[in-house]
């Protein structure tokens, strides 16, 4: 794994990284990114493609059993101390605040493992607490925070430092819609402050809201790596419809009468109820066609969704299953 730094602008990262051979399998199997300084680059893909793998190589966390790594010039073998001063690092599932400590005793804390200078340890402390609007919370225990809360107090932790690389794993899992939303302004924001971030997601709409480009990533390899316009006009369609259709059969003759008018991308049968994605140009003259479809076939339409493409519509197109396989 490598990330170079070119002039002042550009962040080459160069993934090459694999679990202990022990484990018999490739966690991380050849990963080529190149993330400009000042974006927000997203890793998409299912649990256990290996995103989180790639973050804690990153992150100086993991050792990769072959190849390279650097950050901004700098190999992290060598001086993994080095790149943690020069980065930051929220990665999911992690309990590391203490709950019984208020959030600027933590931060505190934090700071000093971080070598924050003494006199300056007050002032960056309240300025990665305003970033994350917990600076009027500063002295209440963490303990009595909300989840949301604590998410965006490790945001704040991993800030400290004022590091140019911010790596955020799965930040906005176990989260409500409404403390999500919160934490991705919050990013958004890091961008605005010439920050680059690194973040990995299995959530499409999250990847496509926050990310200037996406990799999709699956079984520790890269797929397609693009913006999530360009990506999603892979998809030679204009539209997704979805059905839910009730079989008296195994559905092959409902599929095949279906496949005429639209791209049957996915099919999933359960209970007597056939599920299909179809991409088509136009949901007006697709749908119709598929209730005719249906009843020659002797089944059911049972409902009907059109949405939009999607990046999972990418993923399924690309993997044949759906991302939360």
């Amino acid at each position: 794994m490598k990330v170079f730094e070119r002039g002042r602008r550009t962040f080459w990262q160069r993934l090459r990284g694999e679990p202990d051979r022990r484990e018999r399998f490739h966690a991380v199997d050849g990963i080529d990114l190149r993330v400009e300084r000042g974006e927000i680059f997203g890793l998409l893909g299912p649990n256990g493609a290996g995103k989180t793998t790639t973050m804690k190589m990153l992150a100086t966390l993991l050792i990769p059993t072959s190849g390279t790594i650097s950050v901004l010039g700098i190999d992290v073998l060598a001086r993994p101390r080095d790149v943690r001063a020069r980065l930051g690092a929220m990665l999911s599932g992690e309990r590391s605040l203490y709950w019984k400590l208020t959030a600027r005793e933590n931060l505190e804390y934090f700071a000093a493992l971080y070598h924050v200078p003494p006199r300056q340890t007050r002032a960056r402390i309240d300025d990665a607490l305003t970033s994350v609007k917990l600076l009027d919370r500063a002295d209440d225990y963490v303990e009595r925070y909300s989840t949301g809360m604590r998410q965006r107090l490790a945001l704040a932790r991993a800030l400290l430092p004022d590091p140019p690389l911010v790596i955020l794993d799965e930040p906005t899992v176990g989260l409500d819609p409404q403390a999500a939303r919160d934490l991705r302004t919050r990013v958004r924001e890091l961008r605005s402050q010439g920050r680059t971030v690194l973040l990995t997601t299995h959530y499409m709409e999250e990847a496509d809201q926050l990310c200037d480009r996406v990799a999709i990533i699956d079984h520790g390899r890269i797929v397609a790596l693009d913006t999530p316009g360009a990506l999603k006009r892979t998809i030679r369609a204009e539209e997704v419809v979805r059905l839910e259709i009730g079989l008296a059969d195994d559905g092959a003759a409902v599929l095949e009468r279906l496949g005429r008018s639209a791209t049957v991308a996915r099919s999933e049968r359960h209970n007597g109820t056939l599920a299909v994605t179809a991409h088509c140009a136009s949901a007006r003259d697709f749908v119709p066609a598929a209730f005719d479809a249906a009843r020659s076939a002797g089944a059911t339409i049972h409902h009907v969704e059109v949405v939009p493409v999607t990046l999972e519509d990418v993923f399924i197109s690309l993997t044949g299953r759906a991302l939360r396989e």
